[in-house]
């Protein structure tokens, strides 16, 4: 069976009001296309200060895109400011979050995700030579190109600019190699184990 591969151009992401009104965002993919998602990738606009929609049953994943600083405040009192270049942070999705622009709009990687069906691993990486991808059982990858350019080796090439993604999923026995020179998010997408399963639930 044939690598399955799909380029994601970033001027076709789907523009779309936050779940809570309160902002926009970039949807880049959903799996399954449904409201009910296992997980997705987006990019949100914060152009003030707001609440983020909360995702009870979900887990969430920020890296900062652009914009030189996110403060983030938590009901529990956790403050946390997620600075240039590309900070992160992970937390549950029911978590009621104040986001504080303390130097103007910032545009924020967002990846969330039902760790019921999906066991989900960001990756920053930079792109100086080839990464390769080992076909795994059950396993998806989600590349986001954050600068530079890059091209996935396969019968069908796909060139990628700054702001492009791609999903992909070697076929048994093969390998996909990306080239290129930039920075790279990799999430890794697999189905969970028994015990992250419990764990979750």
């Amino acid at each position: 069976m044939p690598a399955t591969l799909r380029h994601l151009p970033a001027n076709e992401y789907r523009r779309e009001r936050w779940r809570n009104d309160q902002g926009w965002t970039r949807e880049i993919t959903r799996w399954p296309d449904a409201d009910d998602y296992a997980w997705r990738a987006s990019i949100a606009e914060i152009h003030r200060d707001t609440l983020f929609s909360a995702y009870p049953g979900y887990r969430r994943a920020q890296v900062l895109l652009q914009g030189n600083a996110l403060r983030l405040g938590f009901t529990d009192g956790r403050r946390v400011t997620l600075e240039a270049p590309h900070a992160r942070l992970e937390f549950d999705g029911a978590d009621v979050v104040a986001c504080h622009l303390p130097d103007g709009p910032v545009q924020v990687f967002n990846l969330i995700w039902d760790p019921q069906q999906i066991d989900a691993r960001l990756l920053h990486r930079p792109l100086v030579g080839p990464m390769v991808f080992l076909p795994e059982e059950d396993v998806r990858w989600f590349i986001h190109l954050l600068a530079g350019t890059a091209q996935l080796k396969a019968p069908q090439p796909i060139g990628l600019a700054g702001g492009d993604s791609l999903l992909a999923q070697p076929a048994s026995g093969e390998r996909l190699v990306l080239e290129g020179s930039g920075e790279v998010l990799v999430v890794r997408l697999a189905q969970p184990t028994a015990s992250e399963s419990d764990a979750a639930s």
